[in-house]
């Protein structure tokens, strides 16, 4: 084993008790003229995979007193407020306006102290920063951090376990770290697809002109998929793999998403979509007798359709 994979084995033992093992639908027949694979990981906690980075992060760490602080388009933050709220940690959690009144809610019923910023993800990060130099706070960082990445590692180990047989995983990415946690775990055994939309490049583009590179975002799943520099993590693991990138449209999007839900009943954000976008509008087309998995990351849906009244914020937008 390396030293990759032996944190993530550590990591599952650790967040057993508190991850969900989330279930899989393996042969799948969507109309594309062969059988996918799928990993339902919107049924984790908090309706992403976020919720497993977090839990290791915090229960490998030693919190300070002031508790921690995350900055996210929605779901991370989701996550890690849902784990401190489990653990009895104080958490902080910085979010963009984009990120949408679905997930700022689901945030706030986790009973974190949140802040909504003007603009992109970006400038969340840039306010989570600042509170933690100011009070001393950790930082849970959304996906370039190690305990992050092997966290979500966890994910692809379990369907391992759960006996996925495909020989290739398509994956979304927005900052990186599930798919630089599937990377980490897999060490080139099964081919892995980076799938990103059209509008919001950001691996895509760094692979192609460097780790540094910053992309402007926009599109239906900015606010989960609107990193717009990639991880170091992810862009190192993927760079040395020699991954397959690939981006859709929007508008495959929105169909995966109309056939995850017509097909399958189930209800995914577009983010959770994003992967299935690429066989559906054949920006990755599957060699003969190539057996394919999509990893479906997120479930929360804007607006949430059985949302209840919201009856005040606790959280004003700042900016």
């Amino acid at each position: 084993m390396t030293a990759w994979t032996t944190e993530i084995s550590a990591a599952a033992k650790r967040i057993a008790p508190y991850a969900r093992r989330t279930p899989v639908m393996a042969g799948v027949d969507l109309g594309l003229g062969r059988p996918v694979d799928l990993k339902l990981e919107q049924m984790q906690h908090t309706g992403s995979f976020k919720a497993r980075g977090a839990f290791n992060t915090l229960l490998s760490s030693e919190v300070p007193k002031a508790g921690i602080v995350a900055a996210s388009g929605g779901n991370h933050g989701a996550a890690v407020a849902y784990a401190a709220a489990s653990l009895g940690i104080k958490a902080r959690i910085y979010v963009p306006e984009i990120a949408g009144p679905a997930k700022i809610a689901l945030i706030e019923e986790a009973g974190a102290d949140l802040v909504v910023v003007s603009g992109v993800y970006a400038k969340a990060l840039e306010e989570a920063r600042a509170y933690e130099a100011e009070t001393g706070a950790m930082q849970i960082h959304a996906y370039d951090a190690p305990m992050t990445v092997i966290g979500q590692g966890t994910a692809m180990m379990e369907w391992e376990e759960q006996g996925l047989a495909a020989d290739t995983v398509l994956i979304a990415v927005g900052g990186g770290g599930l798919i630089a946690g599937a990377l980490a775990w897999l060490q080139g055994r099964r081919k892995v697809v980076a799938v990103e939309p059209d509008l919001a490049p950001t691996l895509n583009r760094a692979l192609a002109e460097g780790p540094d590179t910053v992309v402007e975002v926009s599109g239906v799943a900015a606010n989960a998929l609107g990193a717009t520099r990639i991880g170091s993590i992810c862009h190192g693991l993927a760079a040395e793999a020699g991954i397959t990138s690939v981006t859709v449209p929007d508008e495959a999007i929105t169909k995966a998403q109309a056939i995850l839900w017509r097909q399958l009943r189930q209800l995914v954000e577009p983010a959770g979509a994003t992967a299935l976008a690429a066989l559906i509008s054949g920006a990755y087309k599957p060699a003969e007798g190539e057996r394919v998995a999509v990893l479906v990351c997120g479930g929360n849906i804007a607006p949430d359709p059985l949302a209840a009244p919201v009856a005040g914020r606790r959280a004003k937008p700042q900016g």
